[in-house]
């Protein structure tokens, strides 16, 4: 299996638009490295490719790639659908970018599905797509040789939900585990995690690779609470740091290859020389750029 990380940063990217931080500045002037919105794509075979969620900048993204550039027809893509995680703006705005391309097949948990119904509509009246339930009873198989099964790992709603929607389902945030038949090869995608649980980590203890939730490096990093309050957990995503962080919970899982994504433009972490990346790296976690390939 084939990954590549096409974008590693939260909504907004790095440097956030309207944002006016150290971080970003730095970012602006060169100093530290841009990113791209969350988003990963990859491959059992080097032909069939699938995307883990389809950011706003995905055009940009699929252009920096070689093997995912058109051809051998005028039309012809090696893209052949999409997993979606959740239905934040940063993770589906992506799909309208593809719109136009024939037989993609979309999976996602069923409230997702059902929030995203007028723009699915709308997409499928540029070329029609195969919209599937990711967490449908013994998961699925991609083309390629790639075994998925999803797993529910938190109930936050994107803000754009109408309430009567919010309550019909909790399942809105999902992690995926993907196998790769012809080396047997797993991935752990988990790009939005709220609270940790007895699944991820059954889910870790599993995985050759880890690519997971670093958005907030600190409970309190935007301010909104103690470490010992909700803090950024309340957004859907559990810090980094502290006892009860995430870097904690890895530490319970030497063995797999272990890969902060989906990093805020406030996270220490986006700086190489920070306090913050010297912790993760001690424990044997990575930050990685956009653009980075590996394999399992």
């Amino acid at each position: 299996m084939r990954v590549v990380l096409l974008g590693t940063a939260a909504g907004g990217g790095f440097p956030q638009w309207n944002c006016a931080c150290a971080l970003c500045a730095a970012a602006r002037d060169g100093k530290l490295p841009s990113r791209t919105q969350e988003c990963v794509a990859l491959t059992g075979n080097g032909r069939d490719w699938w995307l883990l969620n389809a950011s706003p900048d995905i055009r940009a993204q699929l252009t920096a790639t070689a093997a995912l550039w058109p051809g051998p027809g005028p039309r012809d893509t090696p893209v052949r659908g999409v997993l979606l995680t959740d239905a934040e703006a940063d993770h589906v705005s992506g799909l309208t970018v593809l719109r136009g391309a024939p037989d993609l097949k979309v999976y996602a948990a069923p409230p997702v599905g059902t929030v995203l119904a007028p723009a699915r509509g709308a997409l499928d009246r540029y070329a029609p797509w195969q919209w599937a339930d990711s967490l449908a009873d013994g998961g699925f198989v991609l083309a390629g040789g790639l075994v998925v099964t999803a797993h529910p790992v938190g109930a936050k709603v994107p803000a754009y939900v109408p309430p009567e929607l919010a309550e019909a389902d909790g399942r809105w945030v999902t992690a995926y585990r993907v196998e790769d038949l012809a080396t047997g090869g797993v991935l752990l995608y988990a790009p939005c995690v709220g609270a940790w649980s007895d699944v991820l980590d059954e889910l870790c203890a599993e995985a050759d690779c880890v690519l997971l939730d670093g958005t907030f490096f600190s409970a309190d990093e935007m301010g909104t609470a103690a470490p010992t309050g909700p803090g950024q957990a309340a957004m859907g995503h559990l810090p980094v740091s502290g006892p009860h962080g995430s870097l904690a919970a890895l530490a319970r899982h030497p063995r797999a290859r272990r890969i902060y994504t989906h990093l805020n433009n406030t996270n220490p972490l986006v700086d190489p020389a920070s306090r913050a990346r010297a912790q993760v790296a001690a424990e044997g976690v990575e930050v990685l750029p956009d653009g980075i390939e590996f394999a399992l």
